[in-house]
């Protein structure tokens, strides 16, 4: 049993394999939070957690009860005007004008299992055998309102998911100007911010910063998460690293504007706020309407921020991903994007898949340029036919020519886009968002359909579906390559234009569920300029993610490395491309290219049919290699083996292992070489330490304890008969240990 209950004391203890989440109703009528973190014993009542004293120049709940002082108080989903002067977790404004609640609390349930929201991507325990839920109901009498506050606790996985649900049973339509699915207060503020920003091409840098007093914050008004900054974050002990010291991990099941506030008071506690961002929201509530908010996702450790990221990865698995492709092994893709752009045809790409075929690679992704008459940018968005011109036998015809090589066949779509030029906008004009009266921002060439209109979904999911039955496809490339400008929905009421974005992604995500029900062996990776939507709820349907536009290795060295505090290495697409670099200029080999994207799911993004033999037969042996090791590096457990807090950018150590430790894949990547450097070490993780590997096939047997504790030696000439092999700028250097037996 997770969650307990005790019903005389009004306390409701939530209880993972390693954590405890306490809360309990106050005086008001209200809920105040207890504690979060280590596990601790379940008892009747916690008194000395909810103890409190009267400060001076305070408010206070009623004269005789002077110590009830909401701005001192610890809450579970505060509200503004009655005291607490933090930011709030909700605000609702009522028919007269007033925007202070009441809320008090009625009653609770607690149901085995987690059902699955119905228009909006979500945690899920179909089986209902690994998880409890339970729903706490408040209601405000004055204006007839319910608030239900939602909690399913996993139990295995340390993790815990929270939502709101807002239920009008007035008279009068209310207007929810606030409505976050996650707020968590503590009790004190010494902690660094671990946050993950950037811009297009350098997404998911980790920045990390003490908290001080005020607000720190990151958020979205793009209606997506953004290139800029991701709806992962952590709160860290200052002296927490990868491997030891206490973290908090949050995320966010959405894909629009959001914010993850993050408040240190006047009395040095510290309020957690994550939620769909409040600047342009609005949601009007009429009489016996409901509004659910997307679900958040907390998680703590004492074991370090590897531990933290493993816990969540093991709960996207088993909870969240899609099920029919969470624990499928990848297929090794080559996407014709950087070898041809638009300029192909059917004869051009089949020599890309003769030669990959060749090469062992298992599917063909034919990128942008197949549909309408596409040769730019500056045409046919909407229309999903194929241009003749390039496929004189139908998208079917070649679909079939890839298929009988054997191989998988993959498509790009960008669903969400108009172009001016295209047979759509001559016919329906008023599906693109548009402002009245005023001049439109067009961004590469192209605008955005109007996702809250159902005949638009409609359209989308009817010529998509056509496609995908023509070529029995195999992969959808899902891109969406701009945010949205002159935002206005033309069949909205005036006073529900702020709903216009959320309901855009939830337009989104019902041609995401129709799409994916009508045609579940069908892996769709999600793609936003590359990872301009990177999140959970792209991931619900779309079970990995193009990680970004930026494909030189040493870019995403940091740009993996930061994904993978909040995601799992099987969630990202990670591809090697030709040098100079198209996005930096740089030159890296073609090893150490591969070895970053071994990491993640494989692929190429090149013109095989322009290289010089012995790099083919390089390719050639990087794919055996990733297909014998495919399912560790895609499923392994991974670990970050260089601590954030060193400072030290110019060495990166990843590292996989297996579930029952009988292999790990280590590599070490160097960014620039140096002169007479130290002696070096690497240090594995995760290993059994009884148990006896070899490392790299040697005749040296290790116990795990050796390798993890006194580590690895690493030679500054690797191989003296292959001087092109020493270590040089941009390097990578791959240990694969084996275990040999275990000791008695």
């Amino acid at each position: 049993m997770s969650v307990h209950v005790n019903e005389e004391h009004k306390l409701f203890h939530l209880q993972t394999a390693n954590t405890s989440y306490i809360f309990q109703i106050l005086e008001n009528g209200g809920a105040g939070q207890l504690y979060y973190g280590a596990k601790i014993p379940v008892k009747a009542a916690y008194t000395n957690l909810a103890s409190r004293e009267e400060h001076d120049c305070t408010n206070t709940l009623t004269v005789d009860q002077s110590d009830f002082q909401l701005e001192l108080i610890k809450q579970e989903y505060a509200g503004l005007g009655k005291g607490d002067y933090r930011y709030p977790a909700y605000q609702i404004t009522y028919p007269n004008g007033s925007r202070t609640s009441e809320f008090e609390y009625t009653g609770y349930e607690v149901a085995d299992g987690k059902e699955r929201l119905k228009n909006m991507p979500s945690a899920f325990d179909d089986q209902g055998d690994d998880s409890q839920t339970l729903t706490v109901t408040f209601k405000d009498a004055l204006a007839n309102l319910v608030l239900q506050l939602h909690y399913t606790v996993f139990e295995k996985e340390d993790v815990i998911v929270r939502s709101a649900t807002f239920i009008n049973r007035g008279q009068e339509a209310v207007t929810l100007d606030r409505a976050l699915s996650l707020q968590l207060d503590l009790p004190d503020h010494d902690y660094d911010m671990l946050q993950f920003s950037g811009s297009w091409a350098r997404e998911r840098n980790l920045i990390r910063t003490p908290l001080r007093s005020g607000i720190q914050s990151i958020g979205s008004l793009r209606v997506a998460s953004s290139h800029q900054q991701n709806p992962f974050f952590a709160l860290a002990r200052p002296h927490t690293d990868n491997h030891q010291g206490a973290a908090f991990g949050f995320n966010f099941i959405y894909s629009g504007n959001f914010i993850d506030s993050v408040e240190v008071d006047q009395f040095d506690t510290t309020r957690v706020l994550v939620g769909i961002n409040p600047d342009d929201f609005g949601w009007k509530l009429a009489n016996g309407e409901s509004f659910q908010t997307p679900e958040a996702v907390m998680t703590y450790t004492s074991d370090g921020l590897n531990q933290m990221s493993q816990q969540l990865g093991a709960f996207y698995q088993d909870h969240l991903i899609n099920q029919h492709f969470a624990h499928q092994d990848r297929p090794i893709l080559i996407n014709n994007w950087e070898a041809t752009f638009m300029d192909f045809n059917e004869a051009k790409l089949m020599k890309i898949v003769d030669q990959a075929d060749k090469l062992g690679i298992e599917m063909f992704v034919l990128d942008d340029g197949w549909f309408g008459h596409r040769d730019d940018d500056k045409s046919s968005l909407g229309d999903w036919f194929v241009d003749q011109k390039k496929f004189s036998n139908g998208i079917s015809g070649f679909a079939d020519r890839v298929h009988d090589k054997g191989m998988k066949f993959g498509l790009w779509f960008e669903p969400e886009m108009i172009s001016i030029d295209s047979k759509l906008y001559e016919k329906h004009p008023d599906w693109m968002i548009a402002t009245p009266g005023r001049q439109g921002t067009p961004a590469r060439n192209q605008f955005v359909l109007d996702m809250t209109r159902q005949e638009v979904i409609d359209y989308l999911f009817e010529h998509m579906s056509a496609i995908i039955k023509q070529t029995k496809l195999d992969y959808i490339k899902w891109d969406m390559n701009r945010n949205i400008t002159e935002m206005y929905g033309a069949k909205l009421p005036a006073d529900q234009q702020l709903e216009f974005p959320h309901r855009y992604i939830l337009g989104v995500y019902q041609l995401y569920a129709r799409l994916t029900e009508a045609f579940p062996k069908v892996l769709f990776e999600s793609c936003a300029s590359g990872g301009g939507r990177f999140d959970l709820g792209m991931m619900y349907y779309a079970p990995q993610a193009w990680c970004s536009d930026d494909t030189d290795a040493v870019e995403r060295i940091k740009i993996q490395d930061g994904t993978s505090y909040g995601y799992t290495q099987n969630m990202w697409g990670a591809h090697v491309s030709a040098v100079p670099n198209d996005q930096v200029g740089r030159l890296t080999s073609l090893d150490t290219r591969a070895a970053v994207a071994y990491f993640g799911d494989f692929g190429y993004e090149l013109d095989i049919t322009k290289m010089a033999a012995d790099e083919l037969a390089t390719i050639k042996k990087q794919v055996a290699f990733y297909k014998q090791y495919r399912h560790l590096f895609q499923f392994g457990k991974f670990y970050r083996l260089d601590n954030p807090d060193t400072n030290n950018d110019n060495v990166y150590g990843w590292q996989v292992v297996n579930e029952d430790r009988s292999e790990a894949i280590l590599t070490r990547f160097q960014i620039l070489n140096g002169a007479n450097p130290a002696y070096i070490r690497v240090y594995f993780a995760g290993l059994d330490p009884e148990a006896t590997y070899t490392v790299n096939d040697g005749e040296e047997h290790f116990s795990g304890a050796e390798l993890m504790n006194a580590g690895y030696f690493v030679p500054r000439i690797m191989d003296r008969t292959k001087p092109e092999k020493d270590p040089s700028d941009f390097s990578s250097r791959l240990f694969i240990a084996k275990k040999v037996n275990s000791r008695n």
